[in-house]
């Protein structure tokens, strides 16, 4: 396995997240960018944050996907959000929850960040993810 993901018991308990990826693959996969817009830049989900998290997790699948890639290769994911607060945690992980069959999404995901932004490029985005992957 490339990728081995745990939390040692001496870091916070539960988070939705491992706390520590080990990649030991020869190629890194970088995915960015990755926001709530179809194929001709139309948005999916205006104004719904659980709908443009998993847009956003959709698309990012899209982008690992064509590097041969899938979640179970990710060592790190950072989730950027327009205006955070810790009362949007719900509307949040709904997103993630939404896409985690869908997607293969290891549960708990790999090590992630959640970074509050004052706005992203567009107003009506509300979340971008970026994913890194290694492979063999």
């Amino acid at each position: 396995m490339t990728v081995q993901l745990l939390s040692p018991p001496e870091l916070m308990q539960p988070v939705p997240y491992h706390h520590v990826a080990i990649g030991t693959g020869t190629r890194q996969v970088h995915v960015a960018g990755q926001i709530a817009r179809d194929a001709a830049s139309r948005p999916t989900s205006p104004g719904d944050l659980a709908g443009q998290v998993a847009d956003a997790l959709r698309s990012t699948a899209v982008g690992l996907r064509a590097a041969g890639a899938g979640f179970a290769d990710v060592v790190r994911l950072t989730f950027y959000v327009v205006d955070w607060t810790p009362e949007a945690i719900g509307p949040f992980m709904a997103g993630v929850e939404r896409v985690t069959e869908e997607l293969g999404l290891p549960r708990p995901m790999p090590p992630a960040s959640l970074i509050g932004v004052a706005y992203l490029f567009e107003p009506d985005v509300l979340v971008e993810v970026e994913a890194t992957a290694v492979l063999d």
